[in-house]
């Protein structure tokens, strides 16, 4: 074989009506594996069909659930996609390219994120770069339970071509999601012995809107745009309330 073999790994749960199309962008990789934590509506049955090795795994945590992936894979070069995420003709094409002769061991991508309707371009939703290729013996996923990254002392290079993420979900399914990430992020925060006061809770949500909505163009993405930043402002927000109430006892 001209490049190292590689391993797609997916972590699922219930998510039948996205996986398909993630599988089939994923066709070009030598190995594709699904991590499934007990899916009812026929994930497992979905990914053995379309030829992926289905392993079943009890919840870890995102950052742990990932790396068991990784470690479950055959292959030591691996791409870590969600089921709600498909990689474009582009970015295949980019990540062949690339591991013809891997310059590096680790790769970012720009992930593109589809909201209310529209590809987000600006703001908070583009480019979202997301190290997502990478030889699993100089990196590895952290142990976060939310908000999970790639951890390497190697050099990053970025990709051409966008990761597609496209989760379908209603804005009501999206807003509980956030709600319950930043439950996390407050637990993470107060286990840590990070601290919260007025400051941060006021400060963060409107530097973040400047940065996003202005610095970043949000405002070019429309409505979605707008709404997609506004939430993350208002998570900003509600972690820290939530941290408040943490370090009251409350």
């Amino acid at each position: 074989m001209s490049r190292p073999a590689l391993s797609v790994v997916i972590i699922a749960k219930n998510a039948a009506a996205q996986l398909g199309a993630c599988l089939e962008s994923a066709s070009f990789a030598d190995e594709i594996l699904v991590v499934d934590s007990g899916s009812s509506d026929g994930t497992a049955e979905l990914a053995a069909e379309r030829g992926a090795r289905v392993v079943q795994k009890e919840w870890l945590g995102f950052g742990a659930q990932k790396q068991f992936a990784v470690e479950a894979a055959r292959n030591d070069w691996v791409l870590c996609l969600d089921a709600d995420e498909r990689v474009s003709a582009d970015l295949r094409a980019s990540i062949l390219a690339e591991l013809a002769a891997p310059a590096v061991s680790a790769y970012a991508m720009p992930r593109c994120n589809r909201f209310m309707g529209r590809w987000l371009r600006h703001g908070e939703g583009y480019p979202d770069w997301s190290l997502r290729l990478f030889d699993r013996r100089r990196a590895r996923w952290s142990n976060d339970p939310v908000h999970e990254k790639v951890l390497t002392d190697t050099p990053v290079v970025r990709l051409k071509g966008d990761l597609l993420h496209d989760s379908a979900e209603s804005l009501a399914g999206y807003l509980d999601k956030q709600n319950r990430y930043t439950s996390m992020q407050a637990e993470v925060l107060f286990k840590a012995g990070k601290r919260a006061g007025v400051a941060q809770l006021l400060l963060s949500p409107a530097l973040r809107f400047l940065k996003f909505y202005f610095l970043r163009l949000g405002f070019l993405d429309g409505t979605a745009g707008l709404v997609h930043i506004v939430i993350g402002c208002c998570n900003s927000f509600h972690k820290y309330a939530k941290l408040m109430a943490l370090q009251r006892g409350s």
